[in-house]
């Protein structure tokens, strides 16, 4: 009796041991993810995180092998608060912490910075939303964008705005921010380049956390415009569409992808309008692979409980195309696998992801939306 205890314990202790060799042989990728987790644009930055994090939670239930060993993901998540000082320190953060890839940041202001850090600690950056052409101009080659610039997406709201909606007489106003002040400025070259007839009457600045617009306004009602155009996020717009129906501009409302979320039309209550407001997502499928994603956002969805509010889609296609370069590099080293990274050719939800010499990504698409009855309608999906 004792001897078939003796052996019952040798061969737990064996199992035990084995088992803890097999967890020892797993290998840990911690990936950083960095956005806005308070502040006025948190529900935006919440967004990307969760799309991170469900990519994370579906690597880790597949058991995947990154060169010989199991990988393990953590996902090491901070808040930048939408600031470029909180922003450079929560990068420093993720570099002490030895992280293998950066998803982050979310907005242009704070991703240009914290880009320089994680360059020189060599470590990839991919960014779910930044838009700014100045990011992946620095000759930084750690990083990336999974998402069209604001060259792409400014210039083609200017052109809509001319060609489709007959503007003549148009305003500007921008939050002064990198995103901001960059989406205009590409919004106003679209819509003069080659339109003679279209005037600027007015542009205007104001701030990312600013609630009272009447006077700017003011100003630009009495130039009477056909459009308004407004480089910031939906935290802003909305309240300035608001304040545009209660001063009675009768203008439409356009702008890039910081405007463009599912909360706008929350934001701005009964002044979203019915095909008022037209704005640009950097991103978008084409009909070929709607299927894709509407499948994505179920999962995320049932996961989070609730809908997808801009990003998340293109946070967890940045974590899947940095982990499958790690796959084909069979390291999760970032000195290792950056090269694969550079040339990764890869199919994601939102689309086929590859990247040019400066980090951009190949033939990123363009959706234009506009809100009936609260929610957003797709206009068109353009390149």
């Amino acid at each position: 009796m004792n001897t078939n205890l003796n052996l019952l314990a040798l061969s737990l202790t064996s199992a035990l041991t084995l088992s803890a060799s097999a967890h020892a042989q797993d290998l840990v990728v911690k990936i950083g993810h960095v956005a806005p987790l308070s502040g006025q644009s948190a529900h935006m930055g919440k967004d990307t995180e969760d799309g991170a994090r469900l990519a994370i939670e579906e690597l880790n239930a597949k058991n995947i092998k990154i060169g010989s060993s199991v990988a393990r993901f953590e996902l090491l998540g901070e808040d930048d608060g939408s600031d470029p000082k909180q922003a450079t320190a929560a990068a420093q953060k993720l570099v002490d912490a030895k992280v293998n890839g950066v998803i982050g940041h979310m907005n242009s202001g704070t991703t240009i910075p914290a880009s320089k850090i994680y360059n020189t600690a060599g470590i990839p950056q991919i960014s779910p939303s930044a838009t700014n052409p100045k990011y992946t101009q620095q000759g930084f080659n750690t990083a990336f964008r999974v998402v069209a610039n604001d060259g792409q997406l400014g210039g083609t709201l200017g052109r809509y705005a001319v060609q489709v909606n007959q503007a003549k007489n148009i305003a500007v106003i921008d939050d002064r921010t990198a995103y901001g002040q960059g989406v205009a400025d590409e919004f106003v070259k679209g819509a003069t380049g080659k339109a003679k007839s279209v005037s600027i009457v007015a542009r205007q600045y104001t701030t990312d956390k600013a609630t009272d617009f009447s006077s700017i306004l003011t100003q630009i009602k009495s130039k009477n415009p056909d459009v308004v155009f407004f480089g910031g996020m939906d935290a802003v717009g909305g309240p300035i569409l608001r304040q545009m129906k209660q001063l009675g501009i009768e203008a439409k409302f356009m702008g890039g992808d910081g405007i463009c979320s599912t909360e706008l039309a929350r934001l701005a209550g009964d002044a979203i309008g019915e095909g008022k407001v037209v704005c640009a997502e950097a991103g978008g499928v084409e009909e070929g692979k709607k299927a894709e994603l509407e499948a994505f956002r179920t999962r995320f969805s049932k996961r989070f409980g609730h809908e997808v509010v801009l990003n998340a889609p293109y946070a967890y296609d940045a974590v899947m195309v940095m982990v499958a370069a790690m796959q084909k590099a069979g390291s999760a080293e970032p000195a290792n696998y950056l090269p694969e990274l550079a040339k990764v050719n890869y199919k994601g939800v939102t689309g086929t992801i590859a990247f040019d010499k400066n980090g951009d990504i190949v033939n990123g698409t363009l959706t234009l939306y506009t809100y009936k009855n609260g929610k957003r309608e797709v206009i068109t999906v353009t390149k």
